[in-house]
C-alpha cells in the first residue's frame, strides 16, 4: 500500500413540451492500492491540492468518494446505495447530456419526457429528482421552471448518485437521492487535449481541456475546459448550441493547505418547446411549436473556492463557497389539446426568468480514539441564500390543420401579464460521527434546518407580497455496516429528508417543505483480489408535500400543485467490474413500486405515471491489448424499461423498450494520444413514445457521433 496525498406558478411547461419536473467534492489524504487511479487527475497527473473531493478508481470501479460523508470513508463501509459514474465511463460512452450520464445507473429513471435537452429531467427510486436532487462539488445547484443549470458533462472528473434521504449532511435535498457533480480540477503534471466531433443533425463540436503547473510554479496549478457546439436537433426547428468556459486554479502553499477556484460561464440556446400535437393518448408526428416563435436561451455562470487546512494530526477545516446565476429567456406556441374534426388551437407564450443565490458549507472534522472506538466526528454549518424572478406572458397563435401542417407565423409576442418574485434562506448545522470498532462501523448523523422564505406575486405592475413564511426541522441518518473478511459487507440505516421548494403554487403561494424518511438494508462485496464492486439494498420511502405538475384543464397548460403523499419500495442490484487488462463492464437492475398513497379521488392507490418497475442496464467495453490490433476497442449497453402507466389515473399504459447503444474506439498506437472514437445512441432506432401525466412525447432517434481526439 502507498499513502497519496490529494491535494408561479409554472404554467405552460406542459405547453411548453414538457411538465416541469418537482427535484463536493474537497481532497483529504486517503490509502490507495499501488497502480489504482486517482479520478481527477485528468489523466495528466495526480490532483492538485487537498481538498476532501477526490475519487479513488480504478476503471469503471470507485473505492471511495466522499460524497457520501463529506469525508474519505471507503463505500464498502457507507451504510447507504451510492452510484458511481467514473470519468473512464463519461470517456467510452461519450454522454451528451447529465440524463445520458446517469442512465446506466440503477434506481435513476430518466427519459420520462422524451426528446427535450432543454432540461436534464431525472427521477431517483421513482421521486422527481431535477429540481432538488442536484449538486455540484458538494453545494447544492438551484433549479426550478425553465432555471435549469446545463450541466456540460465535457467539464466532470465523475460524478456520485446517493441513494434515498441525504439531508441530514446536505440539507434541501432530494428524498430518493441526490447526483454530485466533480467538476473537473487542475493537475500537478502537464495535459492537453483538444478534440472535434461530428454527428447526427448536422452537429458540430470542438472541446479542449488543458492543465499543469502554472508558469514553472510547484504549488500552483491550473485549468481550463472549454466546449463550442453547433447542432440541430430530432425537432424540426430547435437547436442545441453550446459555448462554455471553465476555468480552475489551485495553489498548495505548505503540505497541509490547499484552495482551488472553480468557475464556469455558459451560453446555451435551444428550442422553447419540444412537443407534437397528441391526440387520443398518443402522440403524433406533428410538431406543435412554430419555427418563427421557437427560442430557449439561457446565460449561466459559477464562482467558487474550495479551501482546506491541516491543522493538526486530529482536526481539518474546510470550507467551500459559490456564487451561481442563470438567466434565461423563452418563446413557444403550444397545443390546446387534441384536434377537433382534424384542427388543433394553438396559444403561444414568453417567458424570462432569473435564479441566482449563494451556498456555502464550513466543516471541522476531528480524527481520534476513546478507548476501543475509533471516531471520524464531523461538524459543519452551510448556509445559503436564492433568489427567482419569473415574468410570463400567454398570447394567441394560427391553428394547425393536423394532416397538413402549415407554420405560416409570424406570431406576436405576449406581452408579460404574471409575475412572481422569491427570496429563501437557509441556515443548517450538522453533526456526524463515523464509528469504528473491530469490524463494525456506525454512522450517526444529525442536521437542523432554518429556512425563511419570502413570496411576491401578482402582476409585472403590481406584486402583492405574502407573509414571510419560516420554516424549521431536524433530519438525520443511522448506519451500521459490519465487515467480514471475505469482502462482504452488510448494512442497515434510516435517514429522513427536509426539502424546502424554491418556487410557487397556481396562486402564487410558496410551497411548505417536502419531508420524507426511508428504512433501508443492504449488502456489499468487494471481491478480494477482483476490481470489482457488487451493490444489493432494498428501500422503503414515504414522502410527503411533494411538488408534482398537473394538466389544468380550463388552460391546457401544466401547473405545479403540492399535495398528498407518495410510497416508494423497492429493491436494487449494481455491478461495476474491471475484471482484467481492457475489459469494463456495469450492470444494473432496479424493481420500484411508487404508489400514491394520497391523491386525488382517482389517483389514490395508484402508481406514478411514468414509473416501470423494472428496469435493467448492461454495459460493456473492451480494448484489444497486443498484436496488429492493440488499440481497438469495442463496447455496447442494453437499457430495458418495462411498462408503466402513461397516466396518475392508470388508465392506459407505456409499452416496455428496449435502447440498444455501442461504441468503437481506436487508439492509434504510431501516434501517441491520438483516439478515433465512434458513438450510437439508440442506434436500433426504437420508436417509442412515452406519456407522463397524460401527455405523450417521442423518444429521442438514432444518434451517431464521432470524434478524433489528441492528448499532449
Amino acid at each position: 500500500m502507498r499513502r497519496v496525498r490529494l491535494g408561479t406558478s409554472v404554467l405552460a411547461l406542459l405547453a411548453a413540451g414538457a411538465p416541469a419536473f418537482a427535484q463536493d467534492v474537497v481532497l483529504d489524504t486517503v490509502t490507495v492500492d499501488a497502480g489504482a487511479e486517482v479520478t481527477g487527475k485528468g489523466k495528466g497527473g495526480g490532483v492538485a491540492g487537498a481538498s476532501a473531493d477526490g475519487f479513488v478508481t480504478d476503471g469503471y470501479v470507485t473505492t471511495t468518494t466522499a460524497s457520501a460523508t463529506k469525508t474519505n470513508t471507503p463505500l464498502l463501509e457507507v451504510p447507504q446505495a451510492v452510484s458511481v459514474v467514473t470519468e473512464r465511463q463519461l470517456d467510452d460512452r461519450n454522454p451528451q447530456t447529465l440524463a445520458d450520464a446517469i442512465g446506466y445507473v440503477p434506481g435513476v429513471r430518466i427519459g420520462a419526457y422524451g426528446l427535450d435537452p432543454r432540461f436534464d429531467a431525472f427521477f431517483i427510486r421513482g421521486l422527481p429528482a431535477t429540481y432538488t436532487g442536484l449538486f455540484r462539488d458538494g453545494l447544492r445547484e438551484f433549479n426550478f421552471g425553465f432555471s435549469t443549470f446545463d450541466i456540460e458533462p465535457y467539464g466532470l472528473e465523475g460524478l456520485s448518485i446517493l441513494k434515498g434521504p441525504s439531508a441530514g449532511l446536505y440539507g434541501s435535498s432530494n428524498a430518493g437521492g441526490i447526483v454530485d457533480l466533480r467538476s473537473k480540477r487542475p493537475t500537478v503534471a502537464p495535459f492537453r487535449e483538444v478534440e472535434a466531433q461530428v454527428g447526427s443533425n448536422s452537429r458540430a463540436q470542438v472541446n479542449f481541456d488543458a492543465a499543469g503547473p502554472l508558469g514553472g510554479s510547484e504549488i500552483a496549478q491550473y485549468r481550463v475546459t472549454g466546449v463550442a457546439r453547433d447542432a440541430d436537433t430530432d425537432y424540426a426547428f430547435a437547436s442545441d448550441d453550446r459555448l462554455t468556459i471553465a476555468p480552475a486554479f489551485s495553489i498548495q502553499p505548505d503540505g497541509d493547505t490547499s484552495l482551488t477556484i472553480l468557475g464556469e460561464l455558459t451560453r446555451s440556446r435551444s428550442g422553447g418547446t419540444f412537443a407534437y400535437v397528441n391526440d387520443n393518448n398518443r402522440v403524433t408526428d406533428v410538431a406543435a411549436g412554430d419555427p418563427a416563435f421557437n427560442d430557449l436561451d439561457q446565460t449561466q455562470g459559477r464562482i467558487g473556492f474550495e479551501l482546506e487546512r491541516k491543522l493538526d494530526d486530529t482536526f481539518t477545516f474546510r470550507q467551500k463557497a459559490r456564487y451561481q446565476a442563470l438567466d434565461v429567456y423563452g418563446e413557444y406556441v403550444y397545443a390546446f389539446g387534441a384536434p377537433v374534426n382534424g384542427v388543433v388551437s394553438r396559444g403561444s407564450g414568453n417567458l424570462d426568468q432569473t435564479l441566482k443565490g449563494a451556498v456555502s458549507d464550513t466543516q471541522l472534522q476531528a480524527d481520534f480514539d476513546t478507548g476501543p472506538l475509533r471516531h471520524k466526528l464531523l461538524g459543519g454549518v452551510d448556509a445559503s441564500i436564492a433568489y427567482f424572478k419569473d415574468l410570463e406572458g400567454y398570447g394567441s397563435a394560427p391553428s394547425l390543420v393536423v394532416s397538413a401542417p402549415r407554420y405560416p407565423g409570424p406570431v406576436p409576442t405576449p406581452a408579460y401579464s404574471v409575475a412572481s418574485e422569491q427570496t429563501q434562506s437557509q441556515v443548517g448545522l450538522y453533526l456526524q460521527d463515523e464509528v469504528a470498532i473491530d469490524r463494525v462501523r456506525l454512522t450517526f448523523g444529525g442536521r437542523h434546518d432554518w429556512v425563511w422564505t419570502n413570496t411576491a406575486a401578482g402582476t409585472p405592475e403590481t406584486l402583492t407580497d405574502a407573509p414571510e413564511q419560516r420554516d424549521s426541522k431536524f433530519s438525520g441518518r443511522v448506519g451500521a455496516s459490519y465487515l467480514f473478511d471475505s469482502g462482504i459487507a452488510p448494512y442497515v440505516s434510516y435517514s429522513t429528508a427536509f426539502t424546502p421548494n424554491i418556487g410557487t403554487g397556481p396562486s402564487g403561494e410558496a410551497f411548505v417543505p417536502t419531508t420524507a424518511e426511508q428504512v433501508e438494508a443492504g449488502v456489499k462485496y468487494q471481491i478480494p483480489g477482483w476490481n470489482t464492486l457488487l451493490t444489493a439494498s432494498v428501500f422503503d420511502i414515504t414522502q410527503k408535500n411533494g411538488v408534482f405538475f398537473d394538466v389544468n384543464q380550463q388552460t391546457g397548460t401544466n401547473e405545479a400543485v403540492q399535495r398528498g403523499e407518495l410510497r416508494s419500495r423497492g429493491f436494487e442490484l449494481e455491478g461495476t467490474a474491471s475484471l482484467m487488462e481492457g475489459l469494463n463492464a456495469t450492470l444494473a437492475y432496479a424493481y420500484t413500486d411508487l404508489e400514491i398513497v394520497e391523491g386525488t379521488a382517482s389517483t389514490t392507490g395508484n402508481t406514478l405515471s411514468s414509473t416501470p418497475r423494472h428496469t435493467v442496464s448492461l454495459w460493456g467495453d473492451y480494448t484489444i491489448q497486443g498484436g496488429a490490433a492493440e488499440g481497438l476497442g469495442f463496447g455496447a449497453g442494453l437499457r430495458y424499461l418495462s411498462t408503466s402507466f402513461g397516466d396518475d389515473e392508470n388508465s392506459f399504459e407505456n409499452d416496455a423498450r428496449i435502447f440498444v447503444d455501442a461504441v468503437a474506439h481506436y487508439d492509434v498506437p504510431q501516434v501517441e494520444g491520438l483516439r478515433l472514437q465512434v458513438n450510437g445512441t439508440n442506434i436500433l432506432d426504437e420508436d417509442a413514445q412515452v406519456c407522463s401525466s397524460s401527455f405523450c412525447y417521442k423518444e429521442p432517434e438514432r444518434n451517431v457521433i464521432g470524434s478524433v481526439r489528441y492528448r499532449f
